[in-house]
């Protein structure tokens, strides 16, 4: 439902409370004085069926009684009567509910269930039950029993918590900061987190949104919106239950490193979401990302009248991956001619204990103007010599001025003033400059605008190009898997383990499964013929570390010597796991790699966002290591890359010493396998490959385990359904022939595409570039392409046509859904010397089905009046085509589905 009638209850132009009680210490009562108290600017009625009055205030028995039709109902009477509240509002017309009531119960015959069902019936929203309310500062709404009304501002806050929610607003009084509006969503029965970060993310008075999480629902919407938010504006996350340890003992190696946790912060991470790790984090973000825009840089100046406190500023600086600034010569010189001999020559600057307002203002203005640094900290720490308070008023008439010449390039400026009072930081707050009780507090605010800066870039990054050669043979390796499952087994066998992997080119040792010792001995004979040294391991299913029952003997090189290593190996796996299934011994050629690495690469799955990735450092200490990082799939090349370089063991992946480096991208290209592997295969539940030893030469698998099970739908929609991010979808690959039988091949838009959309653009002439984009197209920077090729194929397609004998790209057809996911908007560009071979028509037929596909009831869009040749088209296709009474010049072309 997403956005679907969500202005009606989060800005609504009338409202009811029912269930308000005459009692003074209520839930009910709280939310009337609230609501009294915030002066609504719009109809208020108020229903109670056994008063008259509630506080002075007049109430009717019903709904049906009031003499205006609420948009917003809010329902704080006893759980019981919430279904049939919510039908009375349904049949009045109302846009929906929000239930602070709680004890609706769970499951099939539950109130819950009664209340959904009457929502439903009338295509009603529901916020709660069980909730503190909402707050909208912008409407004057306070419907919550919260004990404070924040002011208006510009930051949105969504919690599972009504308590966090409560809390937030009482910070936000000491500090000032106003919101956009406040919404504790309780047990999500029907708006969730998706729906509200969509919902703020459009909405021009946030300027960015907190959550606080305790659990997601449905993994991949909140992913959707997630993404579809942060790319406009900051998201900032803190997620409670960080040291929760998984209930089920894990199988696998890449099991046990997925812990709940770490999936989150890989989610957020893939989402663009800023994580905090606490509510203290939590303030210092909102104080920070609602007053000033991130840095270009992480270069940071810090200007103090202490030495000590401005060298654990630059102490914290380090320690959290900023940098601190350094003083160019010319600003050096300026410093010199305004300060006084004693100070102290580098960053820190500090200007000396009995700095006064005009030396901090010269200090100050020589910072800002200096081009070595990205933004300027302002410390203070009160003395009896100077006024703090003098101090403070000249650094924001300063920053206000400079913000006025600089406009949007003018560097953020933030301040900590120790032990100030009320006065100084509202001053500070007034100004609009975040300010801090600490220098550490101050330091961390610095660094979460780089974070949230890094954030961004990181979602427009441009993934190189996959090599050509990669063309799994994926339907060799699902009927490995599907035969295993057949039979009625959970795990591969070392044979089939050894296929499956060569399906998706990804090398494996020599590998043959023993059932018994003679058959190792042939086996072996066959490894010994051909030179190598063998190698012998267990061969169970419940036996995941395989050194802690002696199950593995190296350097065999002779028949006598596996004879006698196999019988051991049995016999001691039997008496040391009787319970445990032996199905006899692997037999492996002995790989010798004296310089490798040895690397862990899995599945996993979670219970949450579904499949996993997981890489870290490999070996049978893996666990106890724990050097381990989690992305969600698919990945690129880029993506992957990301995922090594958050382990500690991706610096062993480079050259030291007499150790050549890893041979470029080779461990990066096997993530990206096996996370197509788990696209295409949905059956593989988890994967091991431990180890993957990697050195110059490339990776080579030496061990693996895979389980397998039929398929959990985790998602609706298409794609694969254990993907929390919807895959690429290549089932919509196309290879066409249009007039004259000229041969396109059509495929949708991937992220590494960038390159090819410039090189396309090229092609169109500045007409036809104007008639697609509505004005003059002088130049396409990389954040404006990056925008258009980085999809997320649960909201938006673009399909781009190629000509198969050059293979240059000759067009280009977007759709992007609305928040409902009932219509979407098409825009198509061909290019200019191509035009009139009928690509046009076939490209719009294309995203029509592809439309019709994803459910989608309407597909309009904007054409301007003397686009005659597109406007044709529209109506030959069916397209209702009318001019827009609000800009003549645009028509509005739309199709019924």
């Amino acid at each position: 439902m997403s956005t679907y009638r969500l202005k009606n209850l989060l800005s609504p132009r009338s409202v009811a409370l029912v269930g308000a009680s005459a009692r003074p210490v209520s839930v009910g009562r709280a939310i009337l004085e609230n609501i009294h108290r915030a002066e609504f600017k719009g109809q208020f009625g108020l229903v109670n069926p056994r008063h008259a009055e509630v506080g002075g205030i007049a109430a009717v028995k019903s709904l049906d009684r009031l003499d205006f039709v609420p948009e917003l109902v809010v329902i704080t009477a006893p759980a019981r009567e919430v279904p049939g509240i919510i039908d009375q509002a349904g049949r009045r017309g109302s846009a929906g509910a929000l239930i602070v009531s709680a004890g609706l119960g769970l499951g099939p015959g539950s109130l819950q269930e009664a209340a959904i069902a009457a929502a439903r019936k009338y295509g009603m929203r529901l916020i709660g039950p069980n909730c503190l309310g909402i707050m909208m500062p912008g409407v004057s709404l306070n419907a919550s029993f919260a004990a404070h009304m924040p002011g208006a501002g510009n930051l949105a806050l969504i919690s599972q918590s009504g308590a966090i929610a409560a809390g937030m607003v009482d910070w936000a009084a000491q500090r000032g900061v106003g919101f956009s509006g406040i919404v504790s969503i309780g047990d999500q029965i029907d708006v969730d987190i998706a729906d509200l970060l969509d919902y703020f993310a459009m909405d021009h008075k946030t300027r960015a949104i907190l959550l606080y999480v305790e659990a997601i629902k449905d993994a991949r919407k909140f992913m959707s919106a997630a993404r579809a938010a942060a790319r406009v504006k900051p998201v900032v996350v803190v997620k409670s239950g960080r040291m929760a340890q998984g209930a089920k003992a894990a199988a696998t190696h890449t099991g046990a490193l997925a812990g709940a946790d770490a999936v989150y912060d890989a989610a957020f991470r893939r989402a663009g979401v800023l994580r905090v790790s606490d509510l203290r984090e939590l303030f210092d973000c909102a104080e920070t990302l609602g007053r000033v825009e991130s840095p270009t840089g992480k270069r940071l100046a810090i200007l103090t009248n202490g030495g000590g406190i401005g060298v654990l500023a630059i102490d914290r600086l380090v320690d959290l991956g900023g940098i601190p600034a350094s003083i160019s010569a010319d600003a050096r010189k300026k410093l010199d001619d305004v300060l006084p001999p004693t100070w102290s020559g580098a960053n820190p600057v500090d200007i000396v204990g009995d700095a006064d307002a005009p030396r901090y203002a010269a200090a100050l203005e020589v910072l800002l103007s200096d081009s070595d640094n990205d933004a300027v900290l302002v410390l203070n720490v009160q003395t009896a010599i100077a006024s703090a308070a003098d101090i403070a008023a000249s650094v924001t008439e300063l920053v206000g001025k400079y913000r006025e010449r600089q406009r949007r390039w003018a560097k953020p400026v933030l301040a900590a003033w120790v032990g100030a009072d009320h006065n100084i930081i509202q001053a500070l707050s007034d100004a609009g400059i975040p300010n801090y009780p600490t220098e550490d507090d101050a330091v961390r605010g610095f660094m979460h605008l780089v974070r949230y800066r890094e954030v961004v870039e990181e979602l427009s990054q441009v993934p190189p190009a996959m090599p050509d050669r990669f063309a799994p043979d994926a339907r060799a390796a699902r009927k490995i898997v599907t035969a295993a499952i057949a039979d009625g087994r959970k795990w591969l066998e070392p044979v089939e383990i050894k296929h499956l992997l060569e399906a998706y080119d990804i090398a494996m040792v020599p590998t043959y499964a023993a059932t018994d010792v003679e058959q190792a001995v042939v086996y072996a004979d066959e490894m010994f013929a051909k030179g190598a040294t063998v190698v012998l391991k267990i061969m169970s299913r419940d036996i995941v570390h395989k050194s802690d029952v002696g199950g593995v003997v190296l350097n065999l090189t002779t028949p006598d010597a596996v004879r006698t290593a196999a019988t051991d190996i049995l016999a001691r796996a039997r008496k040391l796991r009787p319970e445990a299934r032996i199905e006899g011994v692997i037999v492996q050629a002995m790989v010798v790699k004296a310089k490798a690495r040895e690397l862990i690469l899995g599945l996993a799955d979670d219970p949450t966002f579904g499949t996993v990735v997981v890489f870290g450092r490999g070996g049978t200490a893996v666990e106890i290591i724990n050097d381990k990082a989690l992305a969600l799939p698919p990945l690129d090349l880029q993506l992957a890359r990301d995922l090594i370089d958050r382990t500690r063991v991706s610096r062993l992946l480079r050259a030291y010493r007499d150790v050549p480096a890893v041979k470029p991208d080779a461990v990066a290209l096997v993530l990206v396998k096996l996370a197509q592997m788990a696209a295409d295969i949905p059956e593989i539940r988890e994967f091991d490959i431990n180890p993957l030893l990697a050195d110059e030469t490339g990776v080579t698998a030496v061990d693996a385990r895979v389980a397998v099970g039929p398929p959990e739908r985790k998602f609706a929609g298409s794609g694969p359904a254990n993907f929390a991010v919807r895959a690429y979808p290549s089932q919509w690959e196309r290879r066409l022939a249009l007039k004259d039988d000229w041969r396109i091949f059509v495929r949708p838009l991937r992220p590494e595409d960038e390159p090819t959309i410039h090189e396309f653009l090229r092609h169109v002439t500045p007409q036809d570039l104007r008639l697609r984009f509505f004005a003059p197209m002088k130049e396409f920077t990389h954040e404006f392409i990056a925008r258009l090729t980085q999809l997320d194929y649960a909201r938006a397609m673009a399909f781009i046509a190629f000509d198969e004998p050059t293979n240059e790209m000759v067009g280009v057809v977007r759709l992007h859904s609305d928040s409902i996911y009932e219509s979407g908007e098409y825009a198509i560009l061909l290019r200019s010397d191509l035009k009139g071979r009928g690509l046009g028509w076939t490209l719009m037929q294309l995203i029509i089905d592809y439309a019709k596909s994803e459910g989608l009831k309407v597909i309009s869009g904007d054409v301007l009046q003397e686009n005659t040749v597109m406007l044709d088209m529209c109506r030959q296709l069916g397209f209702e085509v009318k001019p827009d009474p609000s800009e003549p010049e645009i028509c509005d072309v739309r199709l019924k589905l």
